[in-house]
């Protein structure tokens, strides 16, 4: 058993890797790095896509039949790709209307670890909460800990209500009958990490994880990298919000609204979207119906260094969220400087501070008060200003990655006490 002196053997597990955009392609790098800059050794077990990673941070590709990838997405794999009992369970769980990966990457995690169980002290799995990963503990017999950054019962219920249809409502909900299965590994979690006092309280409600085994360790941001940059000039009326997924709970079919209602008196106002374009979704088709084509354009797929020169150009950061369990882009938008105009959904109010002081808040669903919010913004520099500077000392007073890395290792130690 590892000691508090030596340093850790860590498998750290993410179903899902994404490197721009989404959160858990961004934690699982960050948090590595900064594990390995601890002086701990640190191996990734990733599914599609994947992280990218620091090169001291070893990585072992779990791949799936990827069948939600961006351009052929619910593509129904052949019989001649299935190649082992995880890919069956994949397979099968797609064609029963459920989304498959986290119980399939759990199953190919166990028979990688389980191959392997003296190389590690730990694994720390990061929101897959899958079957296969309740076989690591008890048959490879490594002590296991889990960051669950929000319910994903929250999505789910948020998506039902906002859905079109009975047909669409259905679908969903059997789209979502993965969250059971979370729900029940969450439950037989020993210790668990969340990113928030929001969070803390959805997971023991939704998922029914006592609290006392509940552990809150925030999320980072790297603020020598995410900075004002004095080289790039901000676009008048330029916004700028982040969306991983043409999902109901980002908002941002509110914030699309808002922007045709600035329009009419502001033609200058524009939106950059960080994340990819659904073509035929619920936000295409409200850019499409309110004559947004030419005014709002989708990012992706670019570097850090890009992201940071895009919050450069804005005067404002829009998070139009109806709930988040942290938000990554909205401290990374603080750092850089710019004045975030927030929604108060789940953890936004304890992420981003005081309405007026750090950020701007509204309530989420609400395009109404976003168009006034973000107009009187626009007509006061003085507090766009004030506003961006306070909300970056807010950022590095509180968060870094090598905080998160710390304070992580303390919950793997105590992980191990228990063990």
């Amino acid at each position: 058993m590892a000691t508090d002196e030596r340093p850790l053997r860590i498998a750290l597990l993410t179903y899902r890797g994404k490197p721009h955009v989404g959160g858990q392609g961004i934690y699982v790098r960050h948090l590595a790095k900064a594990l390995v800059d601890l002086g701990h050794h640190v191996e990734v077990f990733s599914g599609q896509p994947h992280p990218h990673l620091d090169p001291r941070v070893a990585h072992h590709p779990l791949h799936s039949l990827d069948i939600y990838n961006d351009h052929f997405p619910m593509r129904m794999p052949g019989l001649w790709e299935l190649k082992s009992l995880a890919d069956f369970v994949e397979v099968t769980a797609f064609s029963v209307g459920t989304f498959p990966e986290p119980l399939a990457f759990s199953v190919r995690a166990f028979g990688a670890l389980n191959a392997r169980r003296h190389d590690f002290d730990l694994v720390h799995d990061n929101q897959s909460l899958g079957y296969g990963l309740l076989a690591i503990e008890r048959i490879a017999g490594l002590p296991l800990i889990a960051t669950i950054h929000h319910p994903i019962t929250v999505d789910r219920r948020l998506e039902i209500e906002h859905a079109d249809g009975l047909y669409r409502k259905l679908t969903l909900a059997r789209w979502y009958g993965f969250t059971r299965m979370q729900t029940e590994v969450a439950r037989r979690l020993k210790r668990v990490i969340t990113v928030s006092e929001s969070s803390f309280a959805d997971i023991a409600r939704e998922h029914k994880v006592n609290p006392e085994r509940m552990h809150i360790v925030p999320v980072g941001v790297d603020p020598e990298m995410f900075r004002p940059l004095a080289s790039v000039t901000r676009r008048p009326g330029h916004l700028i919000t982040t969306a991983s997924a043409d999902v109901a709970m980002k908002g941002l079919t509110f914030l699309l609204e808002a922007l045709a209602k600035l329009r009419v008196e502001r033609p200058e106002v524009h939106l950059t979207v960080i994340g990819r374009k659904k073509e035929g979704g619920r936000s295409a088709d409200t850019i499409d119906r309110l004559g947004l084509t030419d005014h709002v354009e989708f990012v992706t797929g670019v570097s850090d260094e890009r992201i940071v020169e895009l919050y450069g150009e804005a005067e404002l950061a829009v998070v139009p969220s109806l709930y988040e369990g942290f938000s990554l882009p909205a401290i990374e938008a603080m750092s850089c400087g710019v004045p975030v105009v927030s929604t108060t959904g789940g953890a936004l109010p304890e992420v981003v501070g005081a309405d007026g002081d750090t950020a701007l808040l509204v309530a989420p669903g609400d395009p109404e008060a976003l168009t006034a919010k973000i107009g009187w913004a626009l007509d006061h520099p003085g507090i766009r200003r004030r506003v961006g500077a306070a909300g970056r000392e807010r950022v590095k007073a509180q968060w870094s990655w090598h905080h998160t890395a710390a304070r992580t290792v303390e919950q793997y130690r105590a992980r191990l006490a228990e063990a």
